[in-house]
């Protein structure tokens, strides 16, 4: 026996709440990072080096849920790489979520436009299971819903990469009610497994996932994903009727600045100003207080915005604070400058 107690000398990661994603077996971080800036032109993340040393430290931050597509980065699939080479030996303690279906694509070859043809799906999951540097996927998304190809055609494909092992769970994004309740459908018609997840546009600027996406999801039992939380920022408290310089709507989307509802922005700087908290608490935490949302899925280009996204979450608002949200921002509405473009 030894005559003192081991010590484990690697500091301790931060733990952070878990939710289960919809009726699934699967758990994940309360605050997902997006990576659709790794690998991005004109980020601070371009360079693989900043690309990882952000990874690493929402690792460190206690987030498990990264979120990426085979066409984020430049050239496309840039940032499945990077995030494959960041996760290292944590790989098996993390939930890696990409994305199908979305031109351009990252080298799937000619699709004639049926991304969610058996045919393309089973190409895509090969390419981005070789950039991730994995066997397997934890959630496989559909990331555009597809004219051309039937559902169930989609379903079955998903469910073979199911029996085979390369994918866990699947879910989807940017589909509207009607296209959840129709993979329900046709999910509940054949033996196997069916969609956990969508992922939508959803924050206090535009609530419209409220009329159809979240109670169809409540429905259904999907967690939902929300992204762009922060409407690309208006919803942060640094802009104010126009943009510090260097940000990014001085040089992308500058129509959201011009489109801006700044009486409304002012709204909600005036109520966090009266709890003592930031634009970027509210708008955080009342997506977490929102039916059915499993995990904010926030972009971030600095290990300093994982730390601010994720103390933002630590308010709770209370019934009074969400009515009064809803007479700033009401319910399944979208105001100016609230599309994702």
């Amino acid at each position: 026996m030894l005559p003192f107690p081991c010590v484990d000398l690697v500091p301790a990661r931060n733990v952070i709440e878990h939710r289960q994603l919809g009726r699934s077996g699967i758990a994940v971080s309360v605050l997902g990072l997006g990576c659709s800036n790794l690998g991005r032109s004109g980020t601070p993340t371009e360079s693989p080096q900043a690309a990882t040393e952000l990874v690493r430290a929402a690792i460190d931050a206690g987030v498990t849920l990264f979120d990426t597509a085979d066409n984020y980065g430049r050239p496309a699939g840039r940032s499945e790489e990077i995030l494959g080479n960041a996760l290292g030996s944590d790989r098996d303690d993390l939930i890696v979520a990409t994305k199908f279906g979305m031109p351009p694509d990252a080298g799937n070859a000619e699709d004639f436009q049926a991304r969610g043809s058996r045919r393309y799906i089973v190409r895509a999951v090969e390419a981005s299971l070789r950039r991730l540097r994995t066997e397997w996927i934890d959630l496989y998304q559909f990331h555009t819903p597809d004219p051309r190809t039937p559902i169930d055609e989609t379903l079955d494909a998903l469910e073979t990469l199911v029996k085979s092992g390369k994918v866990r769970y699947f879910g989807h994004s940017n589909f509207a009610g009607w296209q959840i309740a129709e993979a329900e459908f046709e999910a509940r018609k054949r033996p196997g497994s069916r969609f956990i997840s969508a992922q939508n546009h959803y924050n206090l600027l535009d609530r419209r996932a409220e009329n159809d996406v979240i109670p169809a999801a409540q429905a259904y039992g999907l967690g939902v994903l929300p992204y762009y939380p922060l409407a690309n920022g208006l919803l942060t408290g640094k802009y104010s009727q126009g943009a510090p310089t260097g940000s990014r709507l001085t040089h992308s989307r500058q129509s959201l600045l011009a489109e801006a509802d700044w009486p409304r922005l002012e709204k909600l700087r005036q109520f966090a100003v009266a709890r003592g908290i930031t634009e970027l608490h509210v708008a955080m935490s009342w997506l977490l207080s929102r039916p059915a949302v499993s995990s904010v899925i926030a972009g971030a280009t600095t290990p300093d915005q994982v730390q601010a996204n994720l103390a933002a979450l630590s308010w709770e608002p209370t019934a009074a604070d969400l009515t009064e949200l809803d007479s700033i921002f009401p319910p399944g509405s979208a105001g100016p400058a609230s599309s994702p473009g």
